[in-house]
């Protein structure tokens, strides 16, 4: 081999290395805490996905990878977290129990619940950390069955703090924030997950943007992708008075995006949608005007790198 074949060889495998040890994240589902379809929902659409397990969806969750220490983390722990687990297990090649955490964002049934499935009647899960603030630590620690997980040594629970980072290996952090949400049992969180220089948000939930102190067009240009809450699309969507479950509307978001420049707007994926939203039914007309303002939904499996 001539000297000159040998180095271009050489630099090839350290291309290839450096770009497959960046950390990545998977989108494991995209729906709100109920799923798709919802139990009890007889809507067309439910009925529809009833019978067509391929217009089914999983719970809204992602898991950070870290290919570099082999390390897995998910955000939120959904009542869909076997399969969702399995997905994980299966898109990284690591087929073992091994998971490094959990991040809580709040305590509604969508985001905690799966945690179940690590206590002795399933997983007999060995001190998974779980990431929680402080009023979301005490209500698993005081409130059975979850306090069980904490006696047993199922979980450990690990205190986090507004705007505080959690380092997770040299480059790799996670700072958690909070956003206005119903907050019956704890409080709301969003994430920023940060490489070198490199960042990823994910708000699965938040109430409308204008009760959030934050500036969320800086945001966006503060990061390189982003995962929004996008439960429902506009207003009269469901039956019920929606102000009983404030969230921003896809629309109302997009609005208040609108004069970012295109490559700020193409770094925003929709995420958490309501079985009643017309992007996760396959409305076409809709799909396409969200798409022509540069904006896109995640979708199960999405692989998003860092």
């Amino acid at each position: 081999m001539s000297v000159a074949l040998g180095l271009l060889c050489s630099i090839l495998v350290f291309v290839t290395s450096t770009l497959a040890a960046k950390p990545y994240v998977i989108v494991l589902g995209v729906a709100q805490d109920a799923g798709i379809p919802q139990i009890g929902c007889d809507s067309p659409f439910c009925l529809r996905a009833w019978r067509d397990p391929s217009l089914r969806q999983t719970v809204s969750s992602i898991a950070l990878v870290d290919p570099d220490s082999k390390s897995r983390w998910i955000f939120d722990a959904t009542p869909d977290l076997p399969e969702q687990f399995q997905l994980l297990k299966d898109s990284t090649g690591n087929m073992s129990n091994a998971l490094a955490g959990v991040f809580l964002t709040h305590a509604h049934i969508g985001h905690y619940t799966g945690l179940m499935y690590l206590g002795r009647e399933a997983m007999n899960a060995n001190r998974v950390p779980v990431y929680a603030m402080p009023r979301m630590k005490q209500m698993l620690e005081v409130n059975a069955p979850w306090s069980q997980l904490v006696g047993l040594n199922n979980i450990e629970i690990r205190p986090i703090f507004d705007k505080t980072a959690v380092k997770l290996t040299e480059y790799l952090t996670v700072t958690p924030f909070l956003v206005p949400h119903r907050e019956e049992f704890s409080e709301t969180l969003g994430f920023r997950i940060a490489w070198r220089n490199k960042s990823f948000v994910f708000i699965p939930d938040i109430e409308k943007w204008q009760k959030w102190a934050a500036s969320l067009p800086e945001l966006v240009k503060s990061a390189d992708y982003l995962l929004l809450d996008g439960t429902f699309y506009a207003d009269g969507e469901i039956a019920r008075p929606m102000s009983e479950v404030p969230h921003p509307f896809v629309s109302e978001t997009m609005e208040l995006l609108k004069n970012l420049s295109p490559k700020d707007r193409s770094k925003v994926y929709f995420i958490h949608f309501n079985h009643s939203n017309p992007l996760i039914q396959g409305d076409r007309k809709k799909i396409a005007d969200l798409r022509k303002n540069g904006f896109a939904m995640a979708y199960k499996g999405q692989k998003i790198i860092l």
